[in-house]
């Protein structure tokens, strides 16, 4: 049912009076149900072993995303032309927080039942992870990008691990060896996999 022809309906009932006709249409047309705010944390591994099976790939847009350790390090390198606000103040955080940075995002959010399995959760971008909330992509009018290739993409996080190896004074900040952390161990199972591949093509 179109949302704004059921407000026109309960408009016009309004209008002759009939409120509890106009209130009966409302709860059975476009009924008001409580969304529940909720909270999920993901560590640093999981969310890029999201990011690695998505190629990097914002699913809600089909752009291409970046690791965040990479937008992380490159405000510390360059604090004044790359700034990054501890608590994402707008008027403190380059434009690329928002617009680059990798995050991971329910399809189905958890208040209207979807699950925390992986199947359920997409790469996407700090922008239209906000802009989602707690809406279907239906509702939207979204649609759900297919995944990119790591090979071809991997939102220069083999950078990142190149940079710090060369960089380790880095290292002293917390948020940057957790990011290393989930990277190496990454890096570490696509080897595994690309060797099972090619073993597999060898028999």
């Amino acid at each position: 049912m179109n949302p704004s022809e059921t407000l026109s309906r309960v408009c016009a009932l309004l209008k002759e009076g009939g409120i509890g006709e106009a209130e009966s249409t409302i709860t059975r047309e476009y009924p008001f149900v409580p969304v529940l705010p909720t909270t999920r944390g993901y560590t640093e591994s999981q969310a890029t072993r999201v990011f690695a099976r998505d190629g990097f790939i914002d699913r809600y847009s089909g752009e291409r995303m970046v690791f965040p350790g990479t937008l992380r390090l490159l405000s510390l390198n360059l604090p004044e032309a790359f700034p990054y606000h501890r608590n994402w103040k707008v008027s403190e955080t380059h434009p690329a927080f928002w617009q680059l940075y990798a995050t991971v995002d329910h399809v189905v959010p958890i208040s209207r039942g979807g699950t925390d399995a992986e199947s359920n959760l997409v790469t996407t971008s700090m922008l239209r992870n906000s802009a989602k909330a707690h809406w279907l992509i239906e509702e939207l009018g979204w649609v759900l990008n297919p995944p990119g290739d790591r090979a071809e993409w991997d939102g220069f996080m083999s950078w990142f691990l190149t940079h710090v190896a060369a960089n380790p004074s880095f290292l002293h900040q917390p948020f940057i060896r957790r990011w290393r952390l989930a990277a190496t161990q990454s890096a570490a199972a696509q080897q595994c996999v690309a060797a099972d591949a090619h073993e597999a093509a060898r028999r």
